[in-house]
């Protein structure tokens, strides 16, 4: 079998899956409901109550989960090839936190005014705070240039603005700790359609830009002195992946919080299974490996232990960390077969 035919039948069983997934996901929680009650209700909304948890409930929590987890993988993507380091993703570089925290200073801010954050407020929040934690990562960069203790200097950046955002919830009113605290652990819970529509037109938008620059990173992944006698601008192309995996993160933190090992694990996976690197198949590979995995550790979240959720970290945590763990010494084992 051709490279081309196997793409395509990993990619048409990963959409088979995610699709299964869906149904899955949307049909499970504190009430079950059948598959064909859910159809039925998408179609012809006829049970109100059934109606509203389906639609206003599960739906936007659902479709959230693919969307912004798919983002998540591809930003850990992105910074891969940008550092050029395996364990490179927007959690461990202290990138997520970053975001956190600015979210979390500007929402105790406005709420103890009484002023209530939109949802693309948050984005961009996040956004900035993506950008001055990635500011900080890139001065070490160019101080630094070991990689693996790079990593080490994003992971201290990461705990500092951790420490910082414990700080803004402890001394917040009472009523905004509520939000933060639940929100600074990473969940998909309370998720509404208008920070669903605000995301899917954030990540789509910022996926085609990125596959459209597809080419210019293949190039990049083979060296910048390739890059460049392939015609490649080194300094531009770098910008944007820095600017699209800071959006990318951005958003999922403004809506989620930060979720740890998806931007990290989930590219290793796909290479594993695709056994290319090429980013015009992984860019939409890791998206939909990102969204599958998120997926099922956001119904793990919140099914595990109902009525009780538990934080969707914990669960990448528990369950991406041994993969990662595993890649990365196999990875070593080839390079140095």
């Amino acid at each position: 079998m051709n490279n081309s035919r196997r793409y395509g039948l990993i990619f048409g069983i990963m959409i088979v899956v995610l699709f299964m997934l869906f149904i899955i996901t949307v049909g499970m929680g504190s009430a079950d409901i059948r598959v064909k009650d859910i159809i039925k209700s998408l179609v012809n909304p006829g049970d109100v109550y059934l109606g509203k948890i389906i639609i206003s409930i599960r739906l936007p929590r659902v479709i959230a989960a693919i969307v912004l987890g798919g983002a998540l993988a591809t930003s850990g993507f992105l910074l891969q090839i940008f550092f050029g380091n395996p364990i490179a993703g927007p959690y461990v570089l202290g990138i997520s936190s970053g975001a956190k925290l600015i979210v979390a200073l500007v929402m105790v801010g406005l709420l103890s005014q009484g002023v209530y954050i939109s949802s693309m407020g948050m984005v961009i929040a996040a956004f900035i705070g993506s950008l001055l934690s990635m500011g900080f990562v890139m001065i070490l960069a160019n101080k630094v240039k070991n990689m693996s203790f790079l990593v080490v200097c994003g992971v201290m950046i990461g705990y500092i603005c951790s420490a910082i955002t414990e700080f803004v919830i402890a001394f917040a009113d009472d009523s905004n700790i509520v939000n933060l605290h639940n929100w600074s652990l990473g969940s998909f819970s309370g998720i509404a359609w208008d920070d669903v529509i605000i995301s899917v037109i954030i990540v789509f938008v910022t996926l085609l830009f990125t596959f459209y620059i597809s080419k210019p990173i293949g190039a990049y992944q083979l060296g910048e002195a390739y890059a460049r006698n392939m015609g490649v601008n080194i300094k531009r192309l770098r910008i944007l992946l820095i600017l699209f995996s800071s959006i990318l993160s951005a958003t999922v933190t403004a809506f989620a919080g930060p979720i740890s090992f998806i931007g990290i694990a989930v590219p290793h996976i796909m290479k594993s299974i695709l056994k290319t690197a090429k980013p015009i198949v992984m860019i939409p590979a890791t998206f939909l490996g990102g969204a599958i995995i998120t997926l099922i550790c956001d119904c793990i979240a919140r099914t595990a232990f109902a009525p009780r959720e538990l934080s969707i970290s914990a669960i990448t945590a528990l369950g991406l960390g041994p993969v990662v763990i595993y890649l990365i010494i196999k990875r070593r084992e080839v390079s140095h077969g």
